[in-house]
């Protein structure tokens, strides 16, 4: 029963890219660690956003600001391979978070926000080590290398004469660590698992383009990307049954973008929690589903960042898998509702509401 259910609740976790806590993607997951033998992984998912609202009245009237939201892919790969009874070593490819985000121009959506964009971009890799100190309790833990890079324009009526402010930050390469400890009873498939994932420090090359003026001289911009906790459980409830879920903390507080030359924060982004619990079930030896709901509360204050105009979510998330030898093939998708929001620049310049997200999500598996 471990093994099959497992796999089958880890791989909703390949659709966890549509939700919104912060700029998360991959939610960073660290449960290749808990594979029984030798293991590889492959994931992939697909992400198609529907974030449509209307402008609010600035002069000359309003308009709807089109979809905002554009389609993305993210993309996992995992290696994991025992030492000994005692010590074993992962090393995970992720991509833990990102943003794509497009107005449409003024002629086909958003007066106010037209041709706004923002694009972010990251790849990490981590390498993990676990030693079980007994039967029970397991302490693992190893180093992150990741990548950031990003690009924000700022456009439309709600801007004024800085419409057309456009900056680019340069890929930089920062470096983190991850600490966890893991209590397990494996004949209920009982586990809960502790993960610390360090914030990463940049110092981004910076070229930024403003109307009137041109492309000034501008220093490196500082970034932090936030410290984050995940809290991972799972267990047995019935024959071939398991409940399972995660609550995710992500410190993004520190993450202010302040460009020199512009001299305020593009971001503008909130610490906050997530939460998600489901239910695994094996059909027979080869099959099994599971189904999951996601939350993440609304913030205090509905005015938000143009750049990511929703306010909270809820998910809902269906997979199932099949093993064929020592081959496991996971599927999944996942829909997520968001919460309503004011887009703002100096005030609320749009309002968005009915925003929604499909995400479906594929993984092979190969243990030996």
């Amino acid at each position: 029963m471990k093994k099959a259910l497992t796999a089958g609740a880890a791989l909703l976790l390949t659709t966890s890219a549509v939700h919104a806590l912060g700029l998360d993607r991959s939610g960073q997951s660290t449960g290749i660690l808990f594979e029984e033998g030798n293991y590889a992984e492959l994931s992939f998912g697909f992400v198609m956003p529907s974030l449509e609202g209307q402008d609010l009245e600035i002069g000359a009237g309003t308009s709807d600001t089109g979809n905002i939201g554009e389609d993305f892919s993210v993309f996992g790969l995992g290696y994991k391979r025992d030492i000994d009874d005692q010590l074993s070593f992962a090393v995970i490819f992720d991509q833990p978070y990102g943003a794509d985000v497009l107005y449409p121009d003024a002629a086909s959506g958003s007066a106010n926000l037209g041709e706004t964009a923002a694009t972010v971009d990251s790849n990490a890799v981590t390498a993990l080590a676990r030693y079980k100190v007994d039967g029970n309790w397991s302490v693992y833990g190893g180093v992150r290398a990741q990548t950031l890079e990003a690009e924000v324009t700022l456009a439309g009526a709600a801007y004024g004469p800085g419409s057309g402010y456009n900056v680019v930050f340069d890929r930089e390469v920062g470096f983190g660590y991850t600490l966890g400890a893991a209590y397990e009873i494996p004949e209920i498939a009982l586990r809960v698992a502790v993960t610390y994932h360090s914030e990463i420090e940049y110092s981004l090359g910076t070229t930024e383009t403003i109307p009137g003026v041109g492309t000034p001289p501008s220093e490196d911009t500082d970034v932090t990307t936030p410290q984050a906790v995940n809290l991972d459980f799972q267990t047995g409830i019935a024959q071939d049954t398991l409940l399972f879920g995660s609550i995710r903390w992500a410190d993004y507080d520190v993450t202010e973008v302040v460009p020199e030359n512009f001299g305020r924060s593009l971001t503008d982004l909130s610490t906050g929690q997530e939460y998600t619990i489901g239910i695994g079930r094996r059909f027979n030896d080869a099959f099994s589903g599971s189904i999951s709901i996601g939350y993440e509360a609304e913030g205090d204050d509905d005015l938000v960042s143009p750049l990511s105009p929703t306010n909270g979510n809820t998910s809902v998330s269906v997979g199932g898998q099949y093993t064929v030898d020592n081959v496991t093939y996971s599927g999944g998708v996942s829909y997520t509702m968001f919460g309503d929001a004011f887009a703002e620049t100096a005030a609320a310049v749009a309002e968005f509401e009915g925003s929604s997200a499909l995400a479906v999500g594929f993984k092979v598996g190969y243990t030996f």
